[in-house]
């Protein structure tokens, strides 16, 4: 898939498999994002569980990533990383089934000097139901938390620039326990457009894009 024809400089991307139960957590939590307008500068793409195949997206753009984890932490506990000029280390333990075409992918774009800022936000999850398009209800819990701090940083760095300073870095450590999503925006403020999602993820049967159901 060819690189949108844009001139964003943050590029918002939700990895993982929403047939698989929470290891899409990543792809909801950008589907929710593509909800309400995003701040100028900023594109958003669900990267499906692609991997070498994303480098011509990072190319000049602080790239924020969005995915599942299994780490061993208590279903929907978040987590925050962040790297500039390169990932010199390993990923974080207990990415979804697709890390391995991450390692590769961040690699190379270190490698190529394409990797000029990466965030990384987790979802932590504890279980993977294939064939199963609704998340667990602790991680549907945690994606109005996970949205809003991916909101937030997406917009300071399109204002303000990556590689001009450190950033506010998000305290995030568990999923608040009466988490709401904030109400949809009806117009587009200054500054704000609505978001157009590119998708490697094959569209399933019926629609994943509204708020997850709570697993009985």
């Amino acid at each position: 898939m060819a690189r949108p024809a844009d001139s964003s400089r943050v590029l918002v991307i939700g990895i993982g498999n929403i047939l698989m139960g929470d290891e899409g957590a990543g792809v909801h939590a950008l589907r929710r994002l593509a909800e309400q307008p995003m701040t100028t500068g900023v594109s958003l793409l669900d990267g499906g569980t692609a991997g070498v195949d994303l480098l011509a997206e990072f190319d000049g753009r602080a790239v924020i990533m969005i995915d599942a984890t299994r780490d061993g932490s208590g279903a929907g506990t978040l987590g925050y990383h962040y790297r500039r000029h390169g990932w010199t280390g390993g990923l974080p333990q207990g990415l979804g089934a697709h890390d391995f075409g991450l390692r590769d992918l961040l690699a190379a774009a270190a490698l190529l000097g394409k990797l000029r800022e990466f965030h990384l936000y987790t979802i932590a999850v504890e279980t993977v139901r294939p064939m199963c398009l609704d998340l667990s209800s602790e991680v549907a819990l945690a994606l109005p938390a996970i949205v809003q701090a991916v909101r937030l940083q997406a917009g300071r760095l399109a204002r303000a620039g990556f590689g001009g300073g450190p950033q506010p870095q998000p305290k995030i450590s568990q999923a608040p326990a009466m988490a709401t999503a904030a109400p949809a925006a009806r117009g587009t403020r200054a500054g704000e457009r609505r978001a157009r999602v590119p998708s490697r993820t094959p569209a399933p049967k019926r629609s994943a894009v509204a708020a997850a159901k709570p697993a009985l």
